[in-house]
């Protein structure tokens, strides 16, 4: 895996806003392309690809879905050459004044979020985090140029580049879900030359921060006996309440909740103790809001499990995982498959 952190770094130096994730997507099939035997789009942008299994058809089907799509802004109007601006996904308004960007307008144009001096807003905003109606985006071009190239709908992405930091942690924006999607690349990655019973569906979702539409549709359209949702959960940070969050660099945590099947964590839970991958339980007592809510009640229903990755600061241009926490997943993912008989399907109690 010498070679993944450079791919996860490249997937978070890409645009790819949820609904209009192309750029991503391309690069990710780049890279599966390497490692399975089919691949496809589908008709509202999701990526398939089939790494087949060895046992007699008709085989059974794992789904492992992770999200390619991220947060960003978008253009609502312009004002004497100001853009202003609505969140797509759940966008954290506190972190956004002094962020770089990139408006995706007739060209890509670098920009900077900006506000109104302190002093200079209503009184009752002195101090206070800016609401998103108060933010603007400066391209530091004349107003006449600015309304050439911008348009209201026009996608604004952020810019900051990956920060590496020490040997094992790496920050940027996007790694809500792109570190799923890396550690599905990893999976992809160890079995190659193994043997596995059952035919593998990555899937590369998009618009999961809006809608689930992307989880939805390939669960309707691939049918699988059992689905992974891989996603992030919220990492340890400062102030954060011990029982909400789970450190990041120090395994994985299992989501349990009626979004989950029993026979399936189960399997998972038994799996990770004997590759000594420590875990953590994840409680759900609601929906997980991840694309496990998706796939659970797609067709006829699919036994459903999420699985998630330690992250700090999430939706911020911020984000932080651990990259050995990747790498765990990848692994987790890998043998969990190649365990698989082709016979086994999991119990419902």
């Amino acid at each position: 895996m010498s070679d993944q952190p450079d791919f996860l770094e490249d997937l978070i130096s890409l645009p790819g806003l949820s609904g209009h994730e192309a750029p991503v997507r391309e690069r990710i099939a780049a890279r599966w392309g390497e490692y399975c035997d089919e691949m496809r789009t589908t008709p509202i942008g999701s990526l398939h690809a089939l790494k087949r299994g060895d046992s007699p058809e008709p085989r059974p089907k794992i789904l492992i879905a992770t999200h390619m799509d991220a947060i960003g802004l978008m253009v609502t109007r312009l004002e004497e050459g100001y853009l202003h601006l609505t969140g797509i996904g759940g966008v954290d308004h506190r972190v956004l004044p002094g962020q770089r960007v990139t408006v995706h307008g007739r060209r890509a144009l670098p920009g900077v979020v900006v506000m109104t001096p302190d002093r200079l807003l209503p009184n009752d905003l002195h101090g206070e985090p800016i609401p998103m109606e108060h933010l603007l985006v400066d391209t530091g071009l004349l107003p006449e140029e600015t309304a050439s190239l911008v348009r209201p709908g026009d996608l604004v992405s952020f810019a900051q580049p990956p920060l590496r930091m020490g040997e094992e942690i790496i920050a940027g924006h996007s790694l809500d879900n792109r570190a799923s999607v890396a550690a599905l690349t990893h999976c992809l990655a160890l079995l190659q030359g193994r043997s596995h019973a059952w035919d593998v569906w990555a899937v590369a979702t998009v618009q999961e921060e809006e809608t689930l539409g992307g989880a939805l549709t390939s669960a309707f359209d691939l049918r699988p006996d059992i689905a992974l949702a891989v996603d992030v959960t919220f990492g340890d940070g400062p102030g954060s309440p011990e029982h909400l969050t789970f450190p990041i660099g120090e395994g994985l945590p299992l989501n349990w909740g009626p979004n989950m099947h029993r026979g399936v964590f189960q399997t998972l839970k038994e799996r990770a103790k004997a590759l000594e991958i420590p875990v953590h339980m994840e409680f759900a007592p609601r929906h997980s809001g991840t694309d496990g809510m998706a796939l659970q009640i797609a067709a006829e229903a699919i036994p459903t499990m999420v699985l998630s990755i330690p992250l700090r600061y999430m939706h911020t241009p911020v984000e932080m995982v651990s990259r050995k926490d990747v790498r765990r997943m990848g692994r987790l993912l890998a043998e969990f498959i190649a365990a698989l008989d082709a016979d086994w399907r999991p119990a419902v109690e």
